[in-house]
């Protein structure tokens, strides 16, 4: 789910052209955006992709998590782990902001502030999208939401990683979901955050992820998957140590993806359009990778935050199914957020999946 769709295909015509399809906000219910550009999901109408059936009161930002869920569910015919060992992972930094703001709003303005809407507070908790994915298929596995600002969905890339190879689950539904809102357009606005050209983007994307070992739950009998997530680093560095702590993920994550620096076929920056940042994570992919090939994932997108690792995971992917290659590809997301926290994630394309691959 994003401003060029739903769907790969979109995503990459967005990102090969340039040209951004939806520029103005779908839906203002708490007063005018700042002059900033915005990369809103167009037409987005939750009934129209799951049904109507327990959806008056769902937030936007639960949708997309929603229907990027069934997106990769219907994207596999392969035979499915038992829901007891299927679980979910979703990376969003404070859940709705939109809820939240109404609520908050309500407090104030209501003449007797007790009587707000309680079909909005289920809303603002963060792991509501997760808790719904979960209802909604039935899926009795572990379920968590990891909250770390823009590596957000990296840190729950991460997470699901470590809980398969410790056999917590035996496929997880992995991602990251983002809202665009007037409160986080002003934010960005005052913050000065973002370069003057950046636009406020929102969106979400899920994967199917199972365990590739030996012992392996699901893989006997299963379709090639499209890739491999072979490592993902995190870092903390508080202060000006950004692109040192980015060059140290990135390669702590290449040494244990038994990648060299020669063998990335394309970088997806996470955070150029931003001040500062921007030039910290490009310093560090010069340090530690060199020139390599590079999408203007920001540029086409806009700023998604909690969702970028995810959407930068799924223009990889978007790309490599348009454009084919008679060798096994590998990618390099990147990621640099304001509050000190960086990460590096390294995908491989799955053998015989080189052209056409499913999404």
């Amino acid at each position: 789910m994003s401003t060029a769709g739903i769907g790969l295909a979109p995503l990459a015509e967005l990102i090969v052209n340039g040209i951004p399809v939806h520029t103005e906000p779908e839906t203002d219910d708490l007063g005018d955006y700042p002059p900033v550009p915005v990369r809103p999901v167009g037409g987005f109408r939750l009934a129209d992709h799951i049904g109507r059936k327990g959806t008056r009161h769902l937030d936007r930002l639960t949708g997309f998590g929603l229907v990027a869920c069934d997106l990769a569910l219907r994207a596999t015919s392969s035979p499915q782990a038992a829901k007891d060992r299927t679980g979910i992972v979703i990376g969003t930094s404070t859940g709705s902001v939109q809820s939240l703001s109404e609520l908050a709003r309500d407090t104030i303005l209501q003449e007797r502030p007790y009587l707000i809407n309680p079909s909005r507070f289920p809303n603002t908790v963060m792991n509501s999208c997760a808790g719904r994915i979960a209802i909604r298929h039935g899926f009795r596995g572990m379920n968590a939401t990891l909250a770390a600002g823009r590596l957000s969905s990296l840190t729950a890339f991460r997470h699901a990683r470590i809980a398969l190879t410790q056999r917590r689950a035996d496929r997880l539904l992995v991602g990251g979901v983002e809202e665009l809102t007037a409160p986080t357009a002003w934010a960005w606005y005052r913050s000065g955050g973002l370069a003057e050209e950046t636009a406020i983007g929102e969106g979400g994307a899920v994967f199917d992820l199972g365990w590739g070992g030996d012992n392996d739950a699901v893989s006997e009998g299963t379709e090639t998957p499209v890739a491999e997530l072979l490592g993902c680093e995190i870092s903390f560095a508080p202060g000006r140590g950004l692109s040192a702590a980015l060059t140290r993920d990135i390669r702590v994550a290449l040494m244990r993806s038994s990648v060299t620096p020669d063998q990335i076929d394309l970088v997806v920056p996470g955070a150029s359009g931003h001040v500062g940042t921007g030039r910290a994570e490009a310093r560090a992919l010069s340090a530690a990778v060199g020139d390599r090939p590079t999408i203007p994932f920001v540029q086409s997108l806009g700023e998604t935050y909690s969702a970028s690792g995810a959407l930068q995971l799924a223009a990889v992917l978007a790309l490599w199914r348009v454009r084919t290659s008679a060798q096994r590809r590998h990618a390099l997301i990147t990621s640099v957020g304001a509050d000190g926290n960086t990460g590096a994630l390294v995908v491989r394309e799955s053998e015989g999946a080189s052209g056409d691959a499913a999404p």
